[in-house]
């Protein structure tokens, strides 16, 4: 070991040590992954880690370890042949998402849930309105079906969910959370009726009907801007305390699948401040960095709405904005250049979804205020016509601004070009991609919404990975289970629900893989120099895995558990056994949170 010993301070901050302090843990008798630069796949690991005071303060031999920090105190752990790495990093999700998914009834089809068809569909809205949540909630909600996975082969409609209440509003929500479908008394709490017209960026699917006028009774399935009062309204009508606890739900959930650090990507105003009031009464046990919505913070007439940071608070730290740009390929909304293989009922034959904002200044208004303002700038683009777009206004607002290292991220780019990568790497700009859609909706891509030749290339790791671009892979939760482990076995294999392959070129490492979500990640926040990595000075920020990812045949990383997951050198996840799964209220709770979307 070379250097002083680090330790951390109540703040976060990495401070100097006394010099022969003993650990307070030693990790040794496993496969250790550094994800260090230099290290190679092939390159065997160090064999102990040391951690004092929630830093890293050895990595290497396991003797040295023993005679330099061994205590009285000093935990030794042997991890049985068990993998550690360093704490996953989400680079894009919703904390209170996650939450709001383990609150409402699971839609999910396998393997993260077993709702089949819409029959299947039904009973799960009908059990879960008798729960005690659901009695007590307003709307029936449900979450997460998919109609590429229903045996209908179609959406749910509202006379399907009309069968599941008439009394009260029934809400089932799309696995893209940017469509969704409600029942008739939904409809009328809405005030949605044949006489409504379209809002900007949204769609209120009509039934068929050449004589109805002025545009087409409603059939329930409701697209982004039309479906977002729809969330709004149901998911405000959830009772308090399921409220208050959706954002240690989403703690508890990101750090059993090993996240050390999370995100909150895309919050209004009045849920960051939720956020920061949650932390108030109870410091989050995981670190969260949280964007607020573009639209609203670039038009805020408050001096600092966002009041990004790089210093935490009790857990929570803003770091910019989010924009979005367009909506779901799985969904058919988001912005494409050329037409979907086949397009949703109703719609013309060059069909190419459309874009959230039209107008390309308004777009650059945001790009340009935020980098005005010393925001960082997360952009939903899942489209090339959406990414197109997106590339214009940071080319203008660089002329505007001029140079800077601002880490401008792509989040999900599932459709974008090799050009568009080049232009990624030229604006410095990351990309995040939503790799999981190779197993959820890879098989729906070539046959419904892309074709073979498109699909082959959404999520394309491998292009940034040959230019040498640092580039971030996420979950999306609520959208998918945040399971870091899903995310590492569909880059490398890229296995769809079928077991067969889209796009096997795009394939890359297990490193490449396990970077994206550490050091990658931590580079995306700024965040690099202390996290992400297992190294001397850096925060104990660990998750250790039932096997190596870099070691095991590449078809069973996707069996690989976490078994621990360990924040500044604590253990959060096994959690110690509490009284309530949910906290009671107190002083300051968040009582008035309200989940938004989109994802």
């Amino acid at each position: 070991m070379s250097g002083q010993p680090v330790v951390a301070t109540d703040t976060g901050d990495v401070r100097a040590a006394a010099p022969y302090d003993e650990a307070d843990v030693i990790f040794h008798g496993g496969e250790i992954v550094t994800v260090a630069d230099g290290v190679q796949e092939s390159a065997p690991g160090p064999e102990a880690v040391a951690v004092k005071d929630g830093v890293i303060v050895h990595v290497g031999d396991y003797r040295e370890a023993v005679s330099r920090w061994q205590g009285s105190r000093t935990q030794v752990r042997d991890l049985g042949g068990r993998a550690l790495l360093p704490g996953f990093i989400d680079a894009h999700g919703h904390l209170g998402g996650i939450g709001l998914q383990a609150t409402l009834a699971n839609l999910l089809a396998a393997p993260d849930g077993d709702v089949t068809d819409i029959a299947s569909l039904q009973e799960k809205l009908r059990a879960w309105a008798k729960t005690p949540v659901g009695l007590a909630s307003k709307w029936i909600i449900g979450f997460g079906y998919d109609d590429a996975t229903l045996a209908d082969g179609r959406h749910p409609t509202r006379e399907d969910l009309d069968a599941v209440s008439t009394t009260r509003p029934v809400l089932a929500i799309h696995q893209s959370f940017h469509l969704g479908v409600v029942n008739s008394r939904g409809l009328q709490v809405l005030g949605y009726t044949k006489a409504t017209a379209d809002p900007d960026g949204g769609v209120i699917r009509r039934h068929v009907d050449p004589v109805a006028r002025p545009f087409g009774e409603p059939n329930g399935v409701l697209e982004e801007t039309a479906f977002t009062p729809a969330s709004e309204k149901a998911t405000k009508g959830l009772p308090l305390t399921a409220l208050a606890a959706l954002f240690s739900k989403g703690v508890a959930t990101a750090a059993r699948f090993g996240f050390t650090t999370v995100q909150e990507g895309g919050a209004t105003l009045e849920n960051l401040q939720a956020l920061r009031d949650a932390a108030a009464v109870v410091p989050f046990k995981i670190d969260v960095v949280a964007y607020a919505r573009a639209d609203e913070a670039t038009t805020s007439l408050e001096a600092d709405p966002v009041g990004a940071s790089q210093e935490y608070k009790r857990g929570v730290r803003a770091a910019g904005v989010k924009m979005y740009l367009d909506g779901s390929p799985q969904g058919r909304t988001a912005w494409l250049t050329e037409p979907y293989k086949e397009r949703p009922e109703g719609t013309p034959e060059d069909y190419c979804g459309y874009p959230t904002i039209e107008d390309p200044k308004v777009v650059l208004n945001q790009v340009c205020t935020a980098y005005a303002r010393g925001w960082q700038v997360l952009a939903h683009v899942n489209g090339d016509a959406a990414i197109d777009q997106f590339i214009d206004a940071l080319d203008a607002a660089a002329k505007e601004a001029g140079p800077g290292d601002r880490r401008t991220v792509a989040i999900h780019a599932q459709t974008a070009r090799e050009d568009q990568i080049e232009d990624f790497a030229r604006l410095g700009v990351i990309p995040s991609f939503f790799s999981m859609h190779t197993f959820y909706w890879g098989d729906w891509y070539r046959k419904t919404v892309l074709g073979p030749e498109r699909a082959a290339t959404i999520s394309p790791a491998r292009w940034a990975v040959d230019r040498q671009m640092v580039y971030t892979s996420h979950h999306d939760a609520p959208v998918a289970l945040p399971n870091s482990i899903a995310i590492l076995s569909s880059q490398v294999t890229r296995r769809t629900r079928t077991d067969d392959v889209i796009g096997p070129e795009q394939c890359v490492s297990a490193l490449d893989a396990v970077r994206s979500i550490t050091i990658n990640a931590a580079h995306q926040y700024f965040e690099q120099d202390h996290k992400g990595s297992i190294e001397v000075g850096k925060l104990a920020d660990l998750v250790i895995l039932s096997a190596n990812p870099l070691t095991v045949e590449p078809e069973r990383i996707k069996d690989i558990t976490v078994t621990e997951t360990i924040k500044k050198g604590t253990t959060v996840h096994p959690a110690v056994a509490t009284s309530s799964d949910a906290p009671e209220l107190g002083p300051g709770a968040p009582a008035d949170y309200q989940w938004h979307g989109c994802c």
